[in-house]
């Protein structure tokens, strides 16, 4: 069981990148917040579940999961093919960067964020998706790839 101190200062670590990895899904602000604040408000109550060294992963799936659900209930479909910038947060470095991101299937563009902007490592990237490490590489490898052709080839792998 994770303590109550303990559980506040994770979840004040993790809100800004359980926020864009919420947009990233969502694409709304609005939905983004409610999503992230249904997600904690369900840690909390079933913090007794999750032992603190995996807290991080566990969190992170439960706000994927708040997302997922919140986009079956409105059944949205998203007609824009670019990548919103999160509100409050500095503009993408790079608009082409964003739009080929935005164009990735979620589950190549979910690892991606999580692993290369989010810093997490294989294994908690692994533990939020629910699926296995040698997955998460594959899915890593196959994002990294498709970036590379969508940003023109072999020149964008190189800079």
């Amino acid at each position: 069981m994770i303590e109550e101190s303990r559980f506040v200062a994770e979840v004040t670590q993790m809100r800004d990148m359980l926020y864009r990895l919420s947009v990233s899904y969502l694409r709304n602000d609005a939905d983004a917040q409610d999503a992230v604040q249904q997600a904690i408000e369900s840690a909390w109550r079933h913090r007794g579940r999750v032992e603190p060294q995996a807290f991080r992963p566990w969190l992170t799936r439960i706000v994927i999961n708040a997302c997922k659900s919140q986009l079956r209930k409105k059944r949205r479909v998203f007609l824009s093919d670019r990548l919103e910038c999160y509100a409050g947060a500095a503009p993408p470095p790079d608009v082409t960067l964003a739009d080929a991101l935005s164009r990735l299937p979620e589950k190549l563009r979910t690892p991606l964020l999580l692993h290369y902007m989010e810093g997490f490592s294989v294994t908690e990237t692994a533990g939020a998706l629910h699926v296995p490490e040698t997955t998460v590489r594959s899915r890593l490898y196959r994002a990294r790839k498709a970036l590379r052709e969508e940003l023109g080839g072999e020149e964008a792998g190189r800079r």
